[in-house]
Parts: structure tokens; C-alpha cells; sequence
């Protein structure tokens, strides 16, 4: 291998590694100001709520399946402190609405126009979800959804995110 060849792999090592380290939303990590990106609609008041982000599209099946749960966990806990961010990622308004006058949804929803806030957090598959607790620390995160089984989870986390004090230690 040429010394050329060795310093080019390197820099691409190199790079790789630097940007790989800084990617994507993870657990501990401190949720972004939502503001700052470019989104279409209204961010609801998010200071000392437990939150859960949801990004989803019109064309993903398991997200069609998993709105009815989104919405069974905000009538079940939104009145003690969960808020239900749903961030959509179509490209167009249309698609959106067209998904919703099928599967409509009372809770937060917000589109993300030019897919920022979905590339800050490193989305890379349909549904994907970051429980956030009251002081704005991601601390659960979920890839997919699978019924049942991915409710049961989000209820379990959302309690005992709830039951937190915000002054809680984590």
C-alpha cells in the first residue's frame, strides 16, 4: 500500500469517526431547542413535561399502527405531565393531511419541512421514537413499532418517567 494511499484511508477514518461520534440523538443527551429547526406547525410548551417524540411519514405501515397507541397515551398520561410530539417527515402537506384524515390524532403534531431535525437526530428507520424526561434528557429510545409489546414499553417508561421529580438525579 502506498504511503498515498494509507493517508487518504486515514483521513476517511479519520472523518468517519469524527462525524459518527457526533451523530444522532442518543440516551442522556440533552433534547435540542425544537425551535431552532425550521418546522411546520406549533411546538407545543415542553418545559417540565415528560415528552415523547415520534417521526414518522404517510408511507410507513408500522407508523399507521402505531398512531392509535400514540393517542391512547396521550389521553392516558397527558394530563399528568406527557406531552405527544409527533414529527412527520413527508414532503409535502398533502401527503400529511392525507394520512391524518385517516388516522387522525389529537396530539402535537409538526412537520419537518426540509428533514433537519430528522438528520440532527439520526432517524433511520420509520417509526422512531425518544422518550424525554421532565428535564429535557432523552432517555429512552425506540426503533420500529411492534404492537402491543412496543405499548407496553412506552407505558412502562412513561410511568416511571412521570413519577420522577424534575430536581430528580439521572
Amino acid at each position: 500500500m502506498t504511503t498515498s494511499l494509507k493517508t487518504e484511508l486515514l483521513a476517511i477514518v479519520m472523518i468517519l469517526s469524527v462525524s459518527c461520534a457526533h451523530a444522532g440523538w442518543k440516551t442522556g443527551t440533552t433534547l435540542p431547542d425544537l425551535t431552532k429547526f425550521k418546522l411546520e406547525g406549533t411546538i407545543p410548551d415542553l418545559t417540565g413535561k415528560v415528552i415523547l417524540v415520534d417521526f414518522w411519514a404517510s408511507w410507513c405501515g408500522p407508523c399507521k399502527a402505531s398512531f392509535p397507541s400514540l393517542e391512547k397515551l396521550k389521553k392516558e398520561y397527558g394530563e399528568r405531565g406527557l406531552v405527544v410530539l409527533a414529527i412527520n417527515q413527508d414532503k409535502t402537506d398533502k401527503a400529511m393531511r392525507s394520512f391524518l384524515n385517516d388516522h387522525p390524532a389529537t396530539f402535537s403534531i409538526v412537520r419537518d419541512t426540509q428533514n433537519q431535525l430528522i438528520a440532527a437526530a439520526d432517524v433511520s428507520s420509520m417509526p422512531a421514537s425518544f422518550l424525554v424526561d421532565r428535564k429535557g434528557k432523552i432517555r429512552h429510545l425506540h426503533k420500529g413499532f411492534h404492537g402491543e409489546k412496543t405499548l407496553a414499553e412506552y407505558q412502562q417508561e412513561i410511568g416511571a418517567l412521570l413519577q420522577e421529580k424534575s430536581g430528580d438525579k439521572q
